[in-house]
């Protein structure tokens, strides 16, 4: 199992397939992109596969998300995740896209063994989407919502970042779109993983503010089932069945009952998002370690995990790597 000192078990793992996304949103990265890692660097297909197949066949993970940068760049994405879904045991298998050529995809995804798939959605105007991510393609993301529900990609989570004078106006609307059309929405505090380090914690919407803009609008009452090690707090919309959730990363953290390791694009474990370190498999496992090496080093490397990220402390330093080379 991977087990760290404050008695924390790793079964969700997510893998950051690219570091290379379409999309330049003004919270992520610079308009002009990041250096992107070279091909030698990233994991191969193979790789990728030999090492969740260790995660859930010796090291206990039972949720195996996909990310990215945006995973749909990925030119091998569909045979990953079939030879993922042909692991034994089976892991649950997710994706996180911003939602651009999901249209195309979906359906092989569904066949291929993916279950659901998060999308992020930041706005319905397309106006401010194009103000957003310095792209138009806010009809492609609605094109791919679409096609992820008519694949049985249930249930469809919507990801949202409110940003202070620009979207948080739109949290009830998003929230009544998102129950008509029958998609999770989950609002996310905005994290301080930019490429330009510019995040400004006096600018981030709360939680306890986004809360109060959809209770304007609609009734909410906690969900009566546990949370469990699930990231976001959910709240019955309208006395249910819809929901919604919000993961307070910054103001409430949930760092004492995570249940996840990171596997970046170019083969370094992360036992925090905020981690400032790394442990190489790449580099060991190109260098003809065994599985039980491997195995060894996952394991090293959570047993080290610190008991919270430390947002709260005036010690935190920011990760080098963006939100965007890490994976979601």
């Amino acid at each position: 199992m991977l087990l760290d000192t404050y008695g924390r078990r790793a079964v969700d793992l997510r893998v950051s397939l690219t570091d290379r996304c379409n999309l330049r949103c003004t919270y992520c990265m610079p308009e002009e992109g990041l250096s992107w890692l070279g091909k030698p660097d990233l994991l191969t297909d193979e790789e990728i596969v030999r090492l969740v197949a260790l995660a859930v066949g010796s090291l206990g993970v039972r949720e195996v998300r996909f990310t990215g940068g945006e995973p749909l760049l990925r030119p091998g994405l569909v045979p990953i995740v079939a030879a993922c879904a042909a692991l034994e045991p089976r892991p649950d298998l997710s994706l996180t896209t911003n939602g651009i050529g999901l249209a195309r995809v979906a359906g092989a995804l569904r066949d291929a063994g993916i279950d659901r798939v998060n999308v992020s959605l930041d706005t319905l105007d397309p106006g401010t989407f194009a103000r957003l991510t310095r792209r138009r393609r806010h009809q492609d993301v609605l094109d791919g919502l679409a096609a992820a529900e008519a694949a049985g990609l249930r249930p469809v989570k919507l990801n949202t970042v409110l940003m202070r004078g620009v979207n948080d106006h739109e949290a009830a609307d998003l929230l009544a779109w998102a129950v008509e059309h029958g998609y999770q929405l989950r609002f996310i505090e905005q994290m301080p993983l930019d490429a330009q380090h510019g995040w400004d914690r006096t600018r981030m919407v709360t939680a306890e503010e986004i809360l109060d803009l959809l209770r304007a609008r609609f009734a909410l009452t906690p969900e009566p089932a546990a949370r469990g090690a699930a990231p976001a707090e959910r709240w019955l919309v309208d006395g249910g069945p819809a929901t919604v959730g919000v993961i307070a990363s910054v103001t409430r953290p949930f760092c004492r009952a995570c249940d996840r390791t990171r596997l970046t694009a170019d083969g370094q474990v992360r036992n925090c998002l905020f981690a400032t370190g790394e442990t190489d498999l790449r580099g060991a496992m190109r260098d003809g370690a065994d599985d039980a090496e491997l195995a060894e080093l996952w394991r090293a490397a959570m047993w080290g995990k610190k008991a919270g990220a430390g947002i709260d402390q005036p010690e935190f330093h920011q990760p080098e790597r963006p939100m965007s080379a890490i994976g979601g």
